[in-house]
């Protein structure tokens, strides 16, 4: 069978599975198909992984696509620079990502995209194939096709579309700075549409430019403003066969009545005979045209679409291998891979093939013997995406810091939320620092130590930045001083988030034997302290007298706490959760105090916000706050509990469906939840190298690391029902800790866990 043939096939069952019930059955009946090819996709450069699985099949780029995970469908390769995913065309928040499963219409295929962040940008480099007349609509949608699921598919490193109002195909895939678009044409005089002036949500054009180079490539640029300030994207594209016409219309971009560039679109057009394919190759630069020409002679110097795809599954599958699972339950195989292939489309790399790289200084600079990256959702990823980077992605890792160096060096402090050479400033906090802390501490990569932690006290200590100086003052943020810096207030969000993160800064320095470091950073870590108030129990937000704020409720949404309510902020000290305890009188109330999150519910006459989704009780696994909070239980003797509530969440919360996540994935941190999970730990404090247990999901689960052995989880007679842990043994001997450590995980041990369907006693 060949490879077009194996795409038929796969594109028929998908046919018949994917809406609601999208199922991946299909897979049990081509797979002595794919077992055939497995030689050519496979990478083995992980000890111990089977040769023969092919885990892109188990990718279904489709969930999160409806709801509210804003992912997107396209083609990417592991941290790639190009996302080339396809646009409804249409502007709102539930198509942040470009593409919202409940549409019918596609308007281009773009080569950049954001992973579920709740904010719309990029859109870059939009191509649209079609047959003459084409459909055109008003702006914003112009130019498009009606689609239909039936004739649609993904999987890692692939996505293929019917477009039916001109019959043609699709298919996508990408190397790490090209995407890759193979048209397949009815008999018709057809066209190739770029545009570039299309701009939705956030992301508006402010100057583009497009020339020939020759019969078969084209080159220009697109500039933008959104999201990402001042965001510059070049490209090359190579076309497998000369166009025998191009034609180029213009239109004035203008802003406060005068033009400040010209936006450009390019019609290319070709009478094609039935059947006929035209592949584009295209590469992306930060840099320059010239450096795009050097990303597209280097990755993609042909046009053969089947080699690059065989080179995208190749490299997913080295990545995708380095955790195996063993499960007959094939939607949690799916879900499981699929969150493991989410946690890995952010950051992206962000620099040529040479090392060139666009700062943000607005200068072009050199990653000499390092890869630099962007796209850095730091308010989630700290939490369990950067952790989970630290076994999966060390030598990423490395590079990621040493682009926060980079970045602190040309921007005087270290990113908060930085994509395409610009700090958004979105979100709180400079969790940039745990990453840092969590690298330095688990002894990864070759960064300068010195340098680091001289970044994360420099940032710590910018007192005009977002309320720092007042925190500093008088250990919290008041919340009636207007932060000038930005609009948000979130003063009792900014005190604890700045606890944590300086509490980070502490472990760094006392490791470094930096005592007075340590010492003043300890200190400030316990400010949380000062904003929890004794008659509410409750942290709290507080004015520039130190009087708490009247007639508050924790369960409302304020202006005073960051996405999130007083319930859901209250566990946010992970650095101390001793202290917590002592902080409300004990592990009694304190067990008390944790019911009630989980079980004093919202009323009917509530509104939510957009971000409390995936509500148990206060609890909103939806959104980022909440991630560790069904793991302290442990912290109680309760780990049933722990067991309990991360079950209900994993079985219930993560489906293989288009809707299958119950908030955005915000780069990485809603799927590295569940990939832990599954594996059945937690890093509930990210830089303590403790991890606590939970429930695992499968019976055995394999986690293959850099120094060559592998962590293996066996969980004996797991199950929907038996979720609950009744004897740990680590070796094979008795275990009697909650939690699991880095260096337990790395010594390539085995944690044996018996599984039963009543809860346990605590084994600790």
């Amino acid at each position: 069978m060949s490879v077009l043939d194996i795409f038929c096939v796969n594109r028929i069952f998908v046919a018949i599975n994917l809406h609601y019930n999208y199922k991946f059955n299909f897979m049990k009946l081509v797979a002595s198909s794919f077992c055939a090819l497995a030689a050519l996709f496979v990478a083995c450069s992980t000890p111990n992984k089977s040769a023969t699985t092919d885990y892109t099949q188990y990718v279904n780029p489709f969930i999160g696509t409806d709801f509210t995970g804003n992912t997107y469908p396209g083609a990417q390769v592991p941290f790639g620079m190009v996302q080339l995913s396809p646009d409804n065309g249409l502007p709102g928040w539930d198509r942040i990502a470009g593409y919202y499963y409940p549409d019918s219409t596609i308007a281009g295929f773009s080569h950049t995209h954001l992973s579920g962040t709740g904010a719309g940008d990029l859109y870059d480099i939009s191509f649209m194939p079609v047959t003459l007349p084409y459909k055109e609509a008003e702006e914003p949608l112009g130019i498009h096709s009606k689609f239909s699921h039936d004739n649609e598919s993904a999987y890692a490193g692939y996505y293929q579309v019917l477009l039916t109002d001109y019959n043609i195909n699709v298919e996508l895939t990408a190397t790490e700075r090209c995407g890759v678009q193979r048209y397949t044409f009815p008999k018709a005089e057809s066209a190739i549409i770029l545009n570039l002036s299309k701009a939705m949500n956030w992301d508006a054009t402010q100057d583009s430019h497009i020339e020939v180079v020759d019969s078969v490539t084209i080159q220009g640029y697109r500039y933008s403003d959104g999201w990402a300030r001042n965001q510059k994207i070049y490209f090359r594209t190579r076309f497998s066969r000369p166009f025998d016409k191009m034609t180029i219309d213009t239109t004035a971009i203008v802003k406060e009545g005068k033009q400040i560039g010209t936006g450009y679109i390019a019609r290319f057009d070709y009478p094609t005979s039935e059947g006929e394919q035209i592949t584009l190759v295209t590469a992306i630069s930060g840099t320059s045209m010239e450096g795009a020409a050097k990303n597209l002679q280097a990755e993609a110097p042909n046009n053969d679409f089947d080699t690059y795809l065989a080179q995208a599954k190749d490299m997913w599958n080295k990545e995708l291998a380095k955790i195996q699972i063993e499960t007959t339950n094939e939607d949690d195989k799916v879900v499981f891979y699929t969150a493991l292939y989410h946690s890995m489309l952010a950051p992206t790399i962000y620099n040529d093939v040479d090392g060139a790289y666009y700062g943000p200084d607005k200068q072009v600079h050199q990653a000499d013997g390092w890869t630099n990256y962007s796209t850095f959702s730091l308010w989630d990823t700290y939490r369990a995406a950067h952790p989970l980077f630290t076994y999966t992605q060390p030598e990423r890792t490395n590079d990621m810091i040493k682009s926060f160096l980079a970045f602190y060096e040309q921007n005087g402090r270290l990113p908060v939320w930085n994509f395409y050479g610009s700090e958004t400033d979105m979100m709180i906090g400079y969790h940039a620092v745990p990453v840092i802390v969590d690298a330095y501490l688990k002894g990864i990569g070759d960064f300068d130590a010195e340098k680091a932690l001289e970044a994360c006290v420099a940032t710590a200590n910018l007192d005009h930045y977002r309320g720092i100086g007042l925190y500093k003052e008088k250990g919290y943020i008041p919340y009636n001083i207007k932060d000038e810096y930005n609009t948000e207030n979130w003063s009792l969000s900014k005190t604890l988030e700045y606890t944590f993160d300086d509490f980070c800064i502490a472990e760094m320095a006392k490791k470094m034997g930096k005592e007075d470091i340590a010492k003043e950073f300890y200190t400030r870590a316990g400010y949380y302290k000062n904003v929890y108030n004794p008659a509410t129990s409750f942290m709290q937000p507080r004015d520039d007298k130190g009087n708490f704020i009247a007639n508050f409720k924790a369960d409302e949404y304020t202006p005073h706490i960051c996405e999130s309510n007083g319930w859901q902020y209250f566990w946010s000290a992970q650095h101390d959760i001793k202290g917590l305890i002592d902080l409300v009188g004990g592990k009694e109330r304190f067990e008390q105090k944790l019911d009630s999150m989980f079980t004093f519910h919202p009323t009917d006459k509530d509104e939510l916000p957009i971000f409390s989704t995936g509500m148990i009780g206060q609890y909103a696994h939806g959104n980022e706050p909440s991630h560790h909070v069904s793991y302290l239980f442990n912290a109680v003797n309760q780990p049933a509990k722990t067991q309990k509530y991360v079950a209900e969440i994993m079985h219930n919360l993560y489906t293989n469906t288009p809707a299958g996540l119950c908030g955005n994935e915000d780069c990485g941190q809603m799927s590295a939840w569940y990939v832990f999970s599954a594996m059945g730990f937690y890093p509930v404090n990210p830089v303590s190298g403790m991890y606590e247990l939970g429930t695992p999901l499968f019976p055995k689960t394999e986690l293959h690391l850099a120094n060559g052995k592998t962590f293996t989880v066996i969980a004996k007679g797991v199950s929907r029902e038996n979720i609950y842990i009744q004897s740990v043994k680590l070796n094979g001997q008795p275990y009697d800790k909650s939690y699991i450590t880095h260096e337990q995980i790395m010594s390539g041990a085995t944690l044996e866990l018996e599984m039963g369907s009543t809860p346990g006693t605590a084994w600790y």
